[in-house]
């Protein structure tokens, strides 16, 4: 299931740190629209502020956009306007709590195959 890889990617974003909902659905197999639609129902405890929109706008709607950016802000991110630096709170291989290659990373079996 999509949601259970998306979920997967998710969970790996470290703190302080941001993935778009495109770069989620490339390491997760799917696009970002997908990734939207498994964010709106995500379980309980997973990082989901830290998914934000291309170029490091919140795109979730209404409070949740408040609640997204005081978490973040708590983590350390930082904003100027309505946009936090993508290019610099982008999480990247090498930049983990634990070290993780998010490209080699070990994601949910799908269909019998594996990534």
């Amino acid at each position: 299931m999509a949601a259970n890889r998306i979920y997967a990617v998710v969970r790996r974003i470290p703190r302080g740190k941001v993935l778009s909902y495109g770069d989620v659905g490339r390491l997760a197999g799917t696009g970002p629209r997908q990734v939207a639609g498994a964010m709106k129902t995500c379980p309980a405890g997973l990082p989901w502020h830290r998914v934000v929109g291309a170029g490091g706008v919140i795109r979730t709607p209404g409070e949740t956009a408040w609640m997204q950016r005081e978490l973040l802000i708590a983590e350390g991110v930082r904003f100027r306007g309505a946009r936090l630096s993508y290019r610099l709170h982008k999480w990247s291989h090498g930049q983990t709590e634990q070290s993780v290659d998010p490209i080699r990373m070990k994601l949910p079996v799908r269909n019998g195959k594996g990534r």
